[in-house]
Protein backbone atom coordinates (compact mmCIF):
# COMPACT_ATOMS: atom_id res chain seq x y z
CA UNK A 1 0.00 0.00 0.00
CA UNK A 2 2.76 2.64 1.04
CA UNK A 3 4.79 1.49 -2.73
CA UNK A 4 1.41 2.59 -4.53
CA UNK A 5 0.44 5.58 -2.06
CA UNK A 6 4.18 6.94 -3.24
CA UNK A 7 3.90 6.01 -6.63
CA UNK A 8 0.46 7.94 -7.05
CA UNK A 9 2.75 10.82 -5.16
CA UNK A 10 5.10 10.66 -7.68
CA UNK A 11 2.68 11.11 -10.45
CA UNK A 12 0.72 14.26 -8.83
CA UNK A 13 3.72 15.80 -8.74
CA UNK A 14 4.80 15.02 -12.29
CA UNK A 15 1.21 16.18 -13.87
CA UNK A 16 1.87 19.39 -11.73
CA UNK A 17 4.89 19.95 -12.81
CA UNK A 18 4.28 19.23 -16.51
CA UNK A 19 1.53 21.91 -15.73
CA UNK A 20 3.16 24.14 -14.54
CA UNK A 21 5.96 24.34 -16.93
CA UNK A 22 3.25 24.42 -19.74
CA UNK A 23 2.06 27.78 -17.67
CA UNK A 24 5.28 29.30 -17.92
CA UNK A 25 5.34 28.15 -21.74
CA UNK A 26 1.99 29.90 -22.55
CA UNK A 27 2.99 32.94 -20.07
CA UNK A 28 6.41 33.45 -22.50
CA UNK A 29 4.19 33.07 -25.55
CA UNK A 30 1.80 35.47 -24.81
CA UNK A 31 4.35 37.89 -23.16
CA UNK A 32 6.61 37.86 -26.56
CA UNK A 33 2.96 38.55 -28.76
CA UNK A 34 2.68 41.27 -26.21
CA UNK A 35 6.07 42.68 -26.96
CA UNK A 36 5.89 42.62 -30.82
CA UNK A 37 2.42 44.26 -30.69
CA UNK A 38 3.52 47.01 -28.34
CA UNK A 39 6.25 48.24 -31.22
CA UNK A 40 8.31 48.64 -28.38
CA UNK A 41 12.12 47.52 -28.41
CA UNK A 42 12.50 44.89 -25.51
CA UNK A 43 14.43 47.75 -23.39
CA UNK A 44 11.31 50.78 -23.78
CA UNK A 45 8.66 47.58 -22.89
CA UNK A 46 10.89 47.00 -19.60
CA UNK A 47 11.24 50.35 -18.52
CA UNK A 48 7.49 51.04 -19.04
CA UNK A 49 6.30 47.47 -16.73
CA UNK A 50 8.83 48.86 -14.17
CA UNK A 51 11.50 45.96 -14.96
CA UNK A 52 15.43 45.29 -15.94
CA UNK A 53 16.05 44.81 -19.58
CA UNK A 54 17.90 41.72 -17.84
CA UNK A 55 14.93 41.04 -15.95
CA UNK A 56 12.70 40.78 -19.47
CA UNK A 57 15.36 39.04 -21.37
CA UNK A 58 14.95 36.08 -19.03
CA UNK A 59 11.45 35.76 -18.87
CA UNK A 60 11.48 35.31 -22.56
CA UNK A 61 14.33 32.94 -22.53
CA UNK A 62 13.18 29.43 -23.83
CA UNK A 63 15.53 28.38 -21.08
CA UNK A 64 13.25 29.83 -18.22
CA UNK A 65 10.65 27.85 -16.45
CA UNK A 66 9.56 29.68 -13.94
CA UNK A 67 7.06 32.27 -13.41
CA UNK A 68 7.94 35.49 -12.08
CA UNK A 69 6.07 37.16 -9.30
CA UNK A 70 2.49 37.88 -9.19
CA UNK A 71 3.08 41.60 -8.61
CA UNK A 72 5.43 41.76 -12.21
CA UNK A 73 2.54 39.41 -13.83
CA UNK A 74 -0.09 42.07 -12.60
CA UNK A 75 2.22 44.97 -13.59
CA UNK A 76 2.36 43.95 -17.09
CA UNK A 77 -0.61 43.07 -17.77
CA UNK A 78 -2.01 46.61 -16.23
CA UNK A 79 0.82 48.63 -18.49
CA UNK A 80 0.61 46.61 -21.81
CA UNK A 81 -3.30 46.68 -21.73
CA UNK A 82 -3.78 42.40 -21.70
CA UNK A 83 -5.43 40.51 -18.75
CA UNK A 84 -3.93 38.34 -16.50
CA UNK A 85 -6.04 35.34 -17.58
CA UNK A 86 -4.50 36.04 -21.50
CA UNK A 87 -1.30 35.95 -20.43
CA UNK A 88 -1.20 33.09 -18.30
CA UNK A 89 -2.95 31.24 -20.95
CA UNK A 90 -6.49 30.73 -19.01
CA UNK A 91 -8.07 33.04 -21.70
CA UNK A 92 -8.20 33.81 -25.42
CA UNK A 93 -9.18 37.50 -24.76
CA UNK A 94 -6.46 39.98 -23.79
CA UNK A 95 -7.25 43.26 -25.43
CA UNK A 96 -8.56 46.08 -22.69
CA UNK A 97 -11.26 48.56 -23.97
CA UNK A 98 -9.34 51.06 -26.24
CA UNK A 99 -11.00 54.71 -25.02
CA UNK A 100 -9.57 53.87 -21.17
CA UNK A 101 -6.08 53.43 -21.25
CA UNK A 102 -3.82 52.73 -18.64
CA UNK A 103 -0.85 55.28 -18.34
CA UNK A 104 2.41 53.28 -16.45
CA UNK A 105 5.40 53.53 -14.43
CA UNK A 106 4.14 57.01 -13.16
CA UNK A 107 2.19 59.03 -10.64
CA UNK A 108 0.25 62.57 -10.84
CA UNK A 109 -0.97 62.15 -14.35
CA UNK A 110 2.05 62.15 -16.06
CA UNK A 111 3.11 60.41 -19.64
CA UNK A 112 4.44 56.88 -19.69
CA UNK A 113 7.81 56.95 -20.42
CA UNK A 114 7.91 54.63 -23.07
CA UNK A 115 4.27 55.09 -24.52
CA UNK A 116 4.43 54.15 -28.26
CA UNK A 117 0.34 55.19 -28.52
CA UNK A 118 1.35 58.79 -27.41
CA UNK A 119 4.12 59.18 -29.94
CA UNK A 120 2.21 57.81 -32.46
CA UNK A 121 -0.51 60.87 -31.51
CA UNK A 122 2.14 63.57 -31.72
CA UNK A 123 3.06 62.17 -35.26
CA UNK A 124 -0.65 62.34 -36.13
CA UNK A 125 -0.88 65.83 -35.50
CA UNK A 126 2.79 66.61 -36.74
CA UNK A 127 2.41 70.37 -38.73
CA UNK A 128 -0.98 70.92 -36.65
CA UNK A 129 -1.26 72.32 -32.97
CA UNK A 130 -1.26 70.52 -29.96
CA UNK A 131 -2.46 71.95 -26.72
CA UNK A 132 -1.57 70.87 -23.40
CA UNK A 133 -2.86 71.79 -19.67
CA UNK A 134 0.04 69.67 -17.54
CA UNK A 135 -0.98 68.98 -13.86
CA UNK A 136 2.59 70.14 -12.87
CA UNK A 137 5.31 72.12 -14.38
CA UNK A 138 5.27 70.80 -18.52
CA UNK A 139 7.45 67.92 -18.88
CA UNK A 140 9.03 69.34 -21.93
CA UNK A 141 11.01 72.20 -19.89
CA UNK A 142 11.48 70.42 -16.67
CA UNK A 143 15.51 69.69 -15.24
CA UNK A 144 16.18 66.42 -15.04
CA UNK A 145 17.12 67.22 -11.24
CA UNK A 146 13.11 68.08 -10.96
CA UNK A 147 12.25 64.52 -12.93
CA UNK A 148 14.59 62.60 -10.75
CA UNK A 149 12.44 64.71 -7.99
CA UNK A 150 9.12 64.02 -8.72
CA UNK A 151 9.91 60.46 -10.06
CA UNK A 152 12.15 59.49 -7.14
CA UNK A 153 10.01 56.75 -5.97
CA UNK A 154 10.63 55.05 -10.00
CA UNK A 155 12.60 52.31 -11.10
CA UNK A 156 16.06 53.93 -12.36
CA UNK A 157 15.05 52.46 -15.41
CA UNK A 158 11.89 54.55 -15.89
CA UNK A 159 12.83 57.91 -14.23
CA UNK A 160 15.67 58.00 -17.26
CA UNK A 161 12.86 57.13 -19.75
CA UNK A 162 11.36 60.15 -18.67
CA UNK A 163 13.22 62.11 -18.95
CA UNK A 164 14.20 60.70 -22.72
CA UNK A 165 10.46 61.35 -22.95
CA UNK A 166 10.59 64.71 -21.94
CA UNK A 167 13.54 65.88 -24.13
CA UNK A 168 11.74 64.24 -27.20
CA UNK A 169 8.60 66.20 -26.91
CA UNK A 170 10.09 69.88 -26.80
CA UNK A 171 12.24 68.54 -29.57
CA UNK A 172 8.97 67.50 -31.13
CA UNK A 173 8.15 71.23 -31.27
CA UNK A 174 11.17 72.42 -33.16
CA UNK A 175 11.63 69.52 -35.83
CA UNK A 176 8.23 68.56 -36.23
CA UNK A 177 6.46 71.56 -37.52
CA UNK A 178 4.11 71.89 -34.79
CA UNK A 179 2.70 74.37 -32.37
CA UNK A 180 2.35 73.60 -28.94
CA UNK A 181 0.10 75.64 -26.68
CA UNK A 182 0.49 75.06 -22.59
CA UNK A 183 -1.39 76.53 -20.76
CA UNK A 184 -0.60 76.11 -16.72
CA UNK A 185 -1.98 78.78 -13.48
CA UNK A 186 0.43 80.82 -11.96
CA UNK A 187 -0.09 80.10 -8.67
CA UNK A 188 1.60 76.72 -9.80
CA UNK A 189 4.30 77.86 -10.89
CA UNK A 190 4.54 80.71 -7.84
CA UNK A 191 4.34 77.77 -5.17
CA UNK A 192 7.16 75.80 -7.18
CA UNK A 193 9.35 78.93 -6.74
CA UNK A 194 8.37 78.72 -2.89
CA UNK A 195 9.08 74.95 -2.42
CA UNK A 196 5.48 74.86 -1.61
CA UNK A 197 3.50 71.43 -1.26
CA UNK A 198 5.62 68.12 -3.19
CA UNK A 199 8.47 70.58 -3.89
CA UNK A 200 8.93 71.62 -0.22
CA UNK A 201 11.86 69.28 -0.16
CA UNK A 202 13.50 70.21 -3.39
CA UNK A 203 16.59 72.38 -2.78
CA UNK A 204 16.05 76.29 -3.31
CA UNK A 205 19.18 75.82 -6.16
CA UNK A 206 17.69 73.26 -8.13
CA UNK A 207 14.63 75.31 -8.05
CA UNK A 208 16.35 78.30 -9.30
CA UNK A 209 18.08 76.61 -12.36
CA UNK A 210 14.35 75.45 -13.23
CA UNK A 211 12.95 78.66 -13.44
CA UNK A 212 16.06 79.52 -15.46
CA UNK A 213 16.25 76.76 -17.34
CA UNK A 214 12.49 77.20 -18.33
CA UNK A 215 12.26 80.64 -19.38
CA UNK A 216 15.51 80.14 -21.57
CA UNK A 217 13.84 77.25 -23.44
CA UNK A 218 10.43 78.96 -23.83
CA UNK A 219 12.44 81.92 -25.39
CA UNK A 220 14.20 79.88 -27.67
CA UNK A 221 11.15 77.45 -29.20
CA UNK A 222 9.01 80.84 -29.27
CA UNK A 223 6.56 80.97 -31.20
CA UNK A 224 6.96 76.88 -32.41
CA UNK A 225 6.28 76.59 -28.13
CA UNK A 226 4.26 78.82 -26.22
CA UNK A 227 3.30 78.73 -22.43
CA UNK A 228 0.28 80.87 -21.39
CA UNK A 229 0.03 81.56 -17.43
CA UNK A 230 -3.56 82.04 -16.01
CA UNK A 231 -5.60 82.74 -12.84
CA UNK A 232 -6.34 79.79 -10.88
CA UNK A 233 -9.02 81.52 -9.11
CA UNK A 234 -10.66 82.35 -11.81
CA UNK A 235 -10.57 79.48 -13.85
CA UNK A 236 -10.32 75.85 -13.46
CA UNK A 237 -8.64 72.90 -16.33
CA UNK A 238 -8.08 68.65 -15.27
CA UNK A 239 -4.83 67.99 -17.05
CA UNK A 240 -5.70 66.96 -20.83
CA UNK A 241 -3.86 67.17 -24.30
CA UNK A 242 -5.51 67.96 -27.58
CA UNK A 243 -3.56 66.52 -30.48
CA UNK A 244 -4.62 68.51 -33.76
CA UNK A 245 -8.28 68.00 -33.93
CA UNK A 246 -8.52 64.64 -33.90
CA UNK A 247 -8.25 63.58 -30.54
CA UNK A 248 -8.13 64.75 -26.94
CA UNK A 249 -7.19 63.05 -23.99
CA UNK A 250 -8.19 63.62 -20.37
CA UNK A 251 -6.01 62.46 -17.81
CA UNK A 252 -7.65 61.17 -14.67
CA UNK A 253 -5.30 59.73 -12.14
CA UNK A 254 -3.52 56.97 -13.77
CA UNK A 255 -5.96 56.90 -16.61
CA UNK A 256 -6.64 59.04 -19.59
CA UNK A 257 -10.33 58.64 -20.95
CA UNK A 258 -9.40 59.17 -25.38
CA UNK A 259 -12.15 61.52 -26.97
CA UNK A 260 -12.01 61.23 -30.77
CA UNK A 261 -15.80 62.90 -31.30
CA UNK A 262 -15.19 65.93 -33.22
CA UNK A 263 -17.78 68.19 -31.22
CA UNK A 264 -16.00 67.15 -28.12
CA UNK A 265 -12.74 67.88 -29.22
CA UNK A 266 -14.19 71.55 -30.47
CA UNK A 267 -14.95 72.09 -27.55
CA UNK A 268 -11.95 71.27 -25.72
CA UNK A 269 -10.06 73.34 -27.96
CA UNK A 270 -12.45 76.54 -27.39
CA UNK A 271 -12.04 75.82 -23.60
Amino acid sequence: MLHIHLKCLQLSTIEEDLEKRQTVTAFRHRLLELVDRSGLTQSQFAARAGLDRSTLSQLLSGKNFRLPRAETILEIARRHKASIDWLLGLSEEGAATPDIVPQPAIELDADDPANEQLRRWLEEARGGKIRYVPSTIPDQIKTEAVIAFENAKLPLAAATAMAESARERIAHARDGGSEIEVCTPVQRIEGFARGEGTWRHLPIRERRRQLDHMAALVEDYYPAYRWFLFDGRERFAAPYTIFGARRAAIYIGSLYFVITAGDHVKQLIQH
